[in-house]
């Protein structure tokens, strides 16, 4: 919805032989780790399957691995997680894994001297989460319909035949998280690492924009500059604000925002909505803040809006949500400012046939007094 007006005032690679691999050590992350449920008999299997087996501690008597060691986990040859790697999307297949047929490995598991040769017999007929060609080509499930249930490789049909092998393989995989580049350190059982990232720190944020469905993600300062050069988002430095809304047909009201103003301060960047919508058969105003970060952080944060006019106003205060939780998610909660239509056709004057609001509002940092445990605003940028 437009408005006719808007013033606005105010992730080394593997080892080759044993020699190579006592070269590698814990830094090279990212990649896959094979767990030791204890560490006995840990070392034997690690030269049997030409790994290195890295403890996280020094053992407190008879060196690492020996007693008191700390838990043990075995990296592997570089290339593992690519087995259980979509190429369509990229992304981490999941159970249930499936194969075309019953595999015909080349030799015994047992007389493999590494452990990349096992990956590559189970290669040779096992797939990941849902689909594997007759030529060893995984897919996950999530794009067989978009292929078609074709290989995209070499437009094979895809089998869907439970394969357990390449699951255990996936239960042994310690990875690190996917956005370890954006800062995160941990590291997860494959099976526990997509809820983690799902709901990780370092995961980048969403656009905030909500005149739109954007698609678009980043960090913030990312985000800043897309909301000012792609939809043309008001900027300003402050934190006070002080906004005329005016709209000459105020009976035409649609689920859709009127306006998104970014505000910079305190060194963060916060989002002023202000939309018309429906709340069940009543036509409402709502405006809100959310803050740019997240919801930890937001919460350190306090703002107030006021309208009114005529010796009557309306003041709502609380703390910003943070962009981690979505416009419409916002809006639903009914977590602001809402002004019914006759209350604001009211504020406006005149005839009341055109709407003229002016939102007026401030934003305030809590500090914790040192002595008191108390929270005090801090009204200064």
């Amino acid at each position: 919805m437009e408005l006719d007006s808007i013033e606005c005032v105010s992730y080394s690679d593997g080892m080759e032989d044993d020699d190579d691999a006592a070269a590698v050590t814990s830094s090279q992350l990212p990649r896959p780790f094979l767990k030791s449920a204890s560490s006995a008999g840990s070392a034997a299997a690690a030269a049997a399957i030409n790994v290195v087996v890295v403890s996280d501690r020094a053992g407190a008597a008879g060196g690492p691995g020996g007693a008191g060691a700390g838990p043990l986990v075995i990296s592997p040859a570089t290339g593992v997680h690519e087995l259980l790697e979509c190429p369509v999307c990229t992304n981490s297949m999941y159970p249930p894994i499936h194969q075309v047929r019953t595999p015909v490995c080349p030799a015994p598991i047992r007389f493999l001297p590494s452990f990349s040769g096992i990956l590559a017999c189970l290669s040779s007929g096992f797939a990941s989460r849902d689909l594997l060609c007759q030529n060893g080509h995984t897919l996950c499930s999530t794009c067989k319909t978009r292929v078609h249930n074709r290989c995209p490789t070499c437009r094979q049909e895809l089998g869907d035949i439970r394969c357990l092998a390449l699951e255990k393989v996936a239960e042994s995989l310690e990875l690190p998280c996917k956005y370890y580049s954006l800062g995160c350190p941990e590291v997860f059982p494959y099976y526990s690492k997509l809820k983690h990232e799902s709901q990780c720190n370092f995961r980048p944020y969403n656009c905030p924009y909500a005149g739109s469905e954007c698609s678009v993600v980043g960090d913030i300062p990312f985000l800043v500059a897309h909301l000012r050069d792609d939809h043309k988002v008001d900027m300003h430095s402050g934190c006070t604000f002080n906004h005329r809304y005016v709209k000459s047909n105020p009976r035409e009201v649609e689920n859709a925002t009127w306006m998104l103003t970014v505000f910079h301060c305190f060194g963060q960047y916060f989002c002023l909505h202000f939309e018309a919508f429906q709340l069940g058969m009543a036509p409402v105003y709502m405006a809100f803040l959310r803050f740019m970060g997240d919801e930890n952080d937001a919460r350190n944060y306090s703002y107030s809006l006021e309208v009114g006019a005529n010796g009557r106003k309306m003041i709502w205060e609380g703390t910003p949500r943070s962009i981690r939780d979505s416009h419409r998610k916002v809006r639903d909660s009914h977590d602001g400012l809402i002004i019914q239509r006759n209350m604001a056709l009211f504020f406006s004057g005149g005839d009341r046939k055109e709407l003229k609001l002016r939102v007026t509002g401030r934003i305030w940092k809590e500090q914790q007094n040192p002595d008191s445990g108390a929270c005090i605003p801090n009204l200064f940028s």
